[in-house]
């Protein structure tokens, strides 16, 4: 696996990370501990070096997994969490609730309640998970400072942040890496973000890099999701945008056809073509599709298939919101 940096301050981690959210929180019932030990161990012997997590996807429990998992490789792995969400309210601002909280000293509460889940001494990198509109990012960034200069934190991050913000908080603390939403079925961190980043030199972390799952072709408008799968809420995955939006999976699998490749590669594949400084962050609970997606780093794609793709991608309308509305409003703050 090739290593990528992000941001300026010598972080490198490997060029496909993992994201641990789904191994407990958000698609449906957790999995089995042993098993998501192994599932993050396995990732560890293939290559991954980076990991991602956060207090609230359980909430806890996935930091506690991560810890007992990456406990005896520590020294070979680099550790993301996140800050920012009110635990002790609706944690996802699902009913209407926003349930933020970035105050300087519940950031410093929920660091040392982190490092203790994830049983480490610092924490590699540590995001804001969404801007809290009620604390001025000056003052988030000059808490997460405090942090580093204690020696807890290593790097700064942000998650889903706007443009201006991006820059505000860099003049304090200097931001490793933005981790934001960015898939061929979502393109709009292209507009703004990423030539804020290429600007400042800060690292770029998609998340859902394969559209939650859409984009591995598994799925389809007549796909049951499982309860508790969070996916349900979301405009994009009603039925009738699912049968629309096939038109992106059926361009990824001729692409897929013609490099030997999976379409989940070629998602990934194509990301990763973008900028040297992006690392994606696909989550799973199979191993086979632990492999598949790591799989994706060895894919080429010439810059007559990017033009291919960019050419054919413009030509399908992507239906339905990525988020239901109390969620949306979170973003780009």
């Amino acid at each position: 696996m090739q290593a990528r940096k992000l941001g300026q301050g010598g972080l490198e981690v490997s060029a496909i990370g993992l994201g641990c959210m789904g191994l407990s929180f958000g698609y449906g019932p957790p999995v089995d501990e042993r098993e998501g030990i192994a599932l993050i161990r396995d990732a560890v012997e293939r290559g991954v070096t980076f990991f991602d997590t956060a207090e609230v996807y359980g909430p806890f429990t996935n930091e506690e997994l991560v810890g007992k998992a990456l406990g005896p490789v520590r020294d070979r792995v680099v550790i993301a969490t996140k800050f920012g969400f009110d635990t002790s309210r609706d944690p996802r601002g699902m009913k209407g609730r926003p349930g933020l909280n970035s105050r300087p000293e519940h950031i410093r509460e929920v660091v040392d309640a982190s490092l203790g889940r994830l049983n480490v001494e610092v924490i590699d990198l540590l995001y804001q998970h969404r801007v809290d509109p009620e604390v001025p990012i000056e003052d988030v960034a000059g808490a997460v400072r405090e942090l580093i200069h204690a020696g807890k934190v290593r790097h700064f991050g942000l998650s889903e942040a706007g443009a201006r913000t991006i820059r505000k908080a860099h003049a304090v603390q200097p931001v490793a890496a933005l981790q934001s939403e960015y898939s061929l079925w979502w393109r709009k961190p292209e507009e703004e973000i990423l030539p804020t980043l290429e600007e400042l030199g800060i690292g770029f972390v998609p998340f859902s890099p394969l559209g939650k799952g859409f984009l591995t072709g598994k799925i389809d408008e007549s796909t049951e999701l499982a309860a508790g799968d969070f996916r349900s809420t979301i405009p994009r995955f009603a039925a009738e945008a699912r049968k629309a939006n096939m038109a992106m999976v059926d361009l990824l699998a001729r692409v897929a056809a013609g490099k030997g490749a999976t379409p989940a590669q070629i998602a990934l594949a194509w990301l990763l073509a973008q900028k040297p400084w992006i690392v994606p962050i696909p989550g799973t609970t199979k191993p086979h599709r632990l492999e598949e997606n790591l799989g994706a780093a060895a894919v080429e794609l010439t810059p007559e298939d990017l033009r291919a793709i960019d050419e054919a991608a413009s030509q399908i309308a992507v239906q339905g919101a990525r988020y239901p509305e109390p969620l949306e409003q979170m973003t780009g703050r």
